[in-house]
């Protein structure tokens, strides 16, 4: 009996199914690929008819990847990886010097990836980057201190959208707090929206707090956190196997979602930051 055979898969397809499973969200997917969220799920549909599968499960968070989702995943990566190194063979090489603005709350694996991957791809790009607090970035883009930011907040609407990830409260893989104890917080040591978010949640819940722990620095906290020396707020992605998530059944509200998105100085060059952009992305999808 003769094999059917499928169709070829289409680059565009493709790209529109990783975009979608890197942001987790349809609506970030089009404003990342410039599409409105009717063509992109148009796409989607298309590539899901090519391959006689169901590659994403619509949850009230966003789109989940399936299982056959899961292990196209990697394939449709390599694919494209494998394309955009073709389209480059007869570019001219990138020079210059940019200026880069990344979360500190990115994980380690985000931030290498990020770096080594521009480096990587353009070694004739002298790059300066800063980790930090991204509440400050917006004003060292405008004031032209900084080419490329990430920025993320409960409400951050500007820029090119990125990302849409939760956020959660986490505790030590070990740790138990007892429903009537005052909940022990770690808490940033400087101004911005993260540091009032804890505090805002339970006290809108009436729930006792003590302040146990305060750091300038995200790592610390994370640290803290991973000790089981105090509870804290994290993005999903932050919590590894050494944390566990705290559930609204433990006595924890919920919290909003953080946006993340980048921002681009106006007069930056635009070959520079389309390749810094493009690695921020890999670097993300890297460590998912």
């Amino acid at each position: 009996m003769r094999k059917i055979e499928r169709p070829l898969l289409n680059s565009e397809l493709l790209r529109s199914f990783v975009t979608i499973a890197e942001s987790g969200n349809l609506t970030v997917a089009a404003g990342r690929l410039h599409r409105t969220q009717s063509a992109i799920s148009v796409q989607l549909r298309n590539l899901e008819a090519d391959l006689g599968v169901t590659l994403f499960a619509r949850t009230p968070k966003g789109m989940a990847l399936t299982d056959e989702g899961e292990r196209l995943l990697p394939r449709a990566k390599s694919i494209l990886s494998a394309l955009r190194q073709a389209g480059t063979l007869f570019e001219t090489p990138l020079t210059g010097r940019i200026r880069i603005g990344i979360p500190d709350d990115f994980d380690d694996k985000v931030l290498e990836g990020t770096l080594v991957d521009f480096s990587r791809r353009h070694p004739g790009v002298d790059v300066v980057a800063t980790s930090g607090c991204t509440s400050g970035f917006p004003a060292a883009i405008r004031k032209g201190s900084l080419d490329i930011a990430v920025c993320s907040g409960p409400d951050n609407e500007a820029g090119e959208a990125l990302r849409v990830e939760p956020t959660v409260w986490a505790a030590g893989r070990t740790a138990r707090i007892a429903a009537d104890a005052p909940v022990p917080l770690a808490i940033l040591d400087r101004s911005c929206w993260w540091r009032d978010l804890a505090v805002k949640a339970l006290e809108e819940q009436q729930r006792d707090y003590t302040v146990a722990f305060k750091s300038a620095s995200f790592g610390s906290l994370r640290a803290a956190i991973r000790a089981g020396f105090a509870i804290g707020v994290l993005p999903q992605s932050c919590v590894t196997e050494s944390l566990r998530k705290l559930s609204r059944a433990e006595g924890f509200p919920s919290l909003p979602n953080s946006k993340r998105s980048i921002l681009i100085r106006p007069g930056a060059s635009q070959a520079l930051t389309r390749a810094m952009a493009e690695a921020i992305r890999n670097g993300l999808a890297l460590a998912a």
